[in-house]
Parts: C-alpha cells; sequence; structure tokens
C-alpha cells in the first residue's frame, strides 16, 4: 500500500511545483490573445456587476460597447495620456521617476499620489480586482510585464479608451458618449475628452457630464497639457 502511495505523493508534488509555471503561461496566452480579439468585459465589468446583484439591484446593466482605436476621437486618448501618464511612450511599463516622486511625497505627507501607468491601469482593470494587496500588486506588475512585452503601445492605448470606467457601470469611451452626449466616440469634442480624463481618478465621485470645480480645473489643466505635447499629432509618434 506504501509503495502506491508514495508515486502518488510524487505526481502531486510534481503537479505542485508545476502549477506556478503553468499559471504564467496560461496568463501569457491570454494576453497573446487580446492583442487580436478585443475584450468582450473586463474584470472590474463582472466584478461591478456581481456587486449590484449581492446588492439586490437585478436590474443594472455595465454599459459597455467597444469601439476600435479609428472610431474614437483621438482627443481622448491623448487627453488620457495628458492626464494620467505622459511617459507612456518612453518607460516600459513602470515610470520609476514618478514613482520616486510620489513615494517622495507620500512620506512628507503631502496629498497622497499614485504612479501607476496607463499599462498598469490596463492590467488592472482587464484581469484583476480593485484593492491595495501586496498579492494584487504583484499580479498586475506581472500583467503589466506582459502587455508591454506583447502589445504595441497602439494597442495598449485602444484597449485603455474602451475598458476605462467613465462613472458608475460606464466603460469605454463609446459608452460613456452615447450616456451623457448622446452621440458617438469618434464625435467627442476636445473639451468632453479632458472632462472624461479628468474623472478617471474616481469616476464614481466626479461627473464628466455635470463636472464640479475639481473636473473643471482638471479639464482646463488637461487641454494645456495636450497642447503642450503637440496636439493629436502627438499619437502618431506613438507605436
Amino acid at each position: 500500500m506504501a509503495e502506491v502511495i508514495q508515486p502518488r505523493r510524487r505526481r502531486w508534488l510534481r503537479w505542485l511545483l508545476a502549477l506556478p509555471f503553468l499559471c504564467m503561461a496560461a496568463s501569457a496566452l491570454q494576453v497573446a490573445v487580446l492583442r487580436f480579439v478585443d475584450p468582450p468585459f473586463s474584470a472590474f465589468m463582472a466584478g461591478r456587476q456581481l456587486e449590484a446583484w449581492r446588492a439586490g439591484d437585478f436590474g443594472f446593466r455595465i454599459a459597455y460597447d467597444w469601439r476600435d482605436a479609428g472610431a474614437i476621437t483621438p482627443s481622448l486618448p491623448l487627453a488620457m495620456l495628458a492626464a494620467e501618464d505622459q511617459n507612456f511612450a518612453s518607460h516600459r511599463g513602470f515610470d520609476l521617476e514618478a514613482i520616486r516622486k510620489a513615494r517622495i511625497s507620500n512620506e512628507r505627507g503631502g496629498p497622497l499620489r499614485g504612479a501607476s501607468t496607463i499599462s498598469q491601469q490596463v492590467a488592472k482593470n482587464l484581469f484583476l480586482w480593485p484593492g491595495r494587496s501586496w498579492v494584487r500588486k504583484g499580479l498586475e506588475a506581472w500583467y503589466t510585464l506582459l502587455i508591454e512585452a506583447l502589445w504595441p503601445k497602439s494597442r495598449i492605448l485602444e484597449v485603455y479608451a474602451n475598458v476605462a470606467e467613465f462613472g458608475d457601470g460606464i466603460y469605454g469611451a463609446q459608452a460613456a458618449a452615447r450616456s451623457y452626449w448622446g452621440k458617438d466616440a469618434s464625435q467627442l469634442s476636445q473639451a468632453e475628452a479632458a472632462r472624461l480624463a479628468a474623472v478617471l481618478p474616481a469616476p464614481r465621485r466626479y461627473s464628466a457630464v455635470a463636472p464640479g470645480p475639481y473636473v473643471q480645473r482638471q479639464s482646463r489643466w488637461i487641454q494645456r497639457q495636450m497642447r503642450q505635447l503637440g496636439g493629436v499629432a502627438y499619437l502618431e509618434t506613438i507605436d
């Protein structure tokens, strides 16, 4: 009997040792596929829908309607770059200088600053869940590395413009444009694009359609940064 159990234990041990490598391979395949296949939903969307159902709100529906980059006004990805990640074209997923500045500011007791890049935001929104645990941050870093290695920068921007949350349950440029202004994402004005980018830090707190003082102020700053980057022509320099 012991002779039978021993090989079985060895097989289980081999599977346990192989499991991390199998998970890494599966996640790499997942990211590779989504370079070419548009995601039907994201982890954040699924989580928000489950949250509504747990609260007993069975009428709640996620607003999400994918649009390729050519069907989204270029002002929106430019506004998102200006607002959140002006070093997007040059970094490889992590903005080390922004991380250093955020750490110094936070240690000095200033306003809490984040340093997440757009690549990190895509990794988190598409594959993970909200939170600040070390496990989630580790997975976010892994997925960020995969995204940067397997996707061109233009694809990262395209996916972000489609999965970013612009309001409670409103994901992506098209859903936001239709929900807020009754138009397609290709018809958004520069000011509207800037307002959408301005609410990204807290889309359930701030409103793009009825902007308060913070969103108005941030929107004006974003538009100035868009001009300083060189306008929509800047996007042509990002592969």
